[in-house]
């Protein structure tokens, strides 16, 4: 799609959502006057900065080790690099542009991060612990433009979008806790708040940093990345050909259920998102996972169910059911587990993969942007 297209289609989100928001909040959408953190940096482009400066290209191996082997905190830490070339990578990037303001942990032993950034903004990440590892869910933007109206995350509107860097940043810093307990990050999902679609260049980069064999080293099949439904950029990570797992949030089964949940369908419409989730299921062979928030008296009857059913039958598919978390906010109430369990077996009774997520961290600020909602009030009203 071209790119004036892609311009004009963005500004109907923007649009869509300030007619529906309490409290509209235009955002400017130029690059932060922010010190460029060294975590944005793939090997190979650091190894062009160090060319372009005067240094050997070969000292990027030795800084990538410092920064995901030896997980450093500073950059005279790296001992091994030239005094010159350390006094260069302090005057141009920064190392830490995350300081923990709070570190929450629940019974279970979910830990839910709220960092400070360079210009103040607040963030969330949380880490998760299942069976299968530790998982990190990652934030990709200072709040949200797309207005799902059960979301705490769009409280406020978008601030402005994270660099590269400081999304790495938030995967660094979970593991530099773990450290102290002789584990390690081995999943990633970009659910964080914020549409990480909406911040494609910065979350691709992220991307490739974690996933090079150099870097964090995380498996590509042990990410997912979620949307609510930007359908170009869809096409375009389709394209991509990578082996990321790819989750769409859906919420609703039909156009007028969807638009007045999460008001991007109205400038995407269902039919339209499901044509480009064929699309990239049939371009990359993967299967689509659909996240399912379950709402009281909103989306979910045994009706709802088999319209949901119906509207998925034949993609290759995943339904996961999640029991939406009560936000003071917003006037949602979370299903009851009586209703939770009969919506799941509809779907399965029509052939649907279904499994109900685990719930993680209740006793805490669980529902994704509560902590920063209720910490940062100037941010998020």
């Amino acid at each position: 799609m071209e790119e004036k297209t892609l311009s004009k289609l963005n500004e109907r989100i923007d649009d869509l959502v300030e007619d529906i928001a309490e409290k509209p909040a235009r955002t400017k959408k130029e690059k932060p006057n922010l010190k460029e953190s060294i975590y944005s940096f793939q090997p190979e482009q650091l190894q062009d900065w160090l060319k372009a400066n005067g240094e050997k290209a070969f000292r990027a191996a030795q800084i990538f080790e410092w920064l995901y082997i030896k997980r450093v905190k500073t950059f005279e830490e790296m001992s091994n690099l030239p005094k010159g070339l350390r006094d260069k990578l302090e005057v141009n990037f920064a190392l830490t542009t995350l300081k923990t303001i709070i570190q929450q942990e629940s019974k279970d032993g979910t830990i839910k991060f709220l960092f400070e950034l360079q210009d103040g903004y607040a963030i969330e990440t949380v880490l998760m612990r299942h069976e299968y590892g530790n998982s990190v869910c990652v934030t990709t933007q200072v709040g949200c433009r797309i207005g799902c109206t059960f979301c705490a995350s769009t409280l406020g509107g978008l601030k402005r979008h994270l660099l590269a860097g400081e999304i790495v940043e938030q995967v660094v810093k979970v593991q530099q806790s773990l450290d102290e307990l002789g584990e390690r990050v081995s999943h990633i999902v970009i659910m964080g708040i914020g549409e990480p679609f909406d911040n494609y260049d910065a979350m691709m980069n992220f991307l490739k940093v974690v996933n090079h064999n150099k870097g964090l080293n995380i498996g590509a099949r042990h990410i997912t990345v979620s949307t609510s439904g930007i359908v170009p950029k869809i096409y375009q990570f389709a394209d991509e050909q990578l082996q990321i797992n790819f989750a769409v949030s859906l919420h609703a089964p039909n156009q007028e259920a969807r638009q007045k949940l999460m008001p991007i369908a109205r400038a995407y419409k269902l039919d339209e998102l499901m044509e480009a989730v064929r699309y990239y299921t049939k371009k990359t062979g993967r299967r689509v996972s659909f996240e399912y928030g379950l709402m009281s008296g909103e989306n979910d009857s045994v009706e709802v169910a088999e319209e949901l059913s119906a509207l998925i039958k034949g993609i290759k598919c995943h339904v996961n059911l999640i029991p939406v978390n009560y936000v003071p906010e917003r006037d949602y109430i979370r299903t009851s587990r009586s209703k939770i369990f009969a919506f799941e077996k509809t779907l399965k009774k029509n052939g649907i993969n279904v499994t109900i997520r685990r719930e993680q961290g209740s006793d805490i600020d669980a529902a994704c942007g509560q902590l920063r909602a209720k910490e940062r009030e100037e941010e998020t009203r």
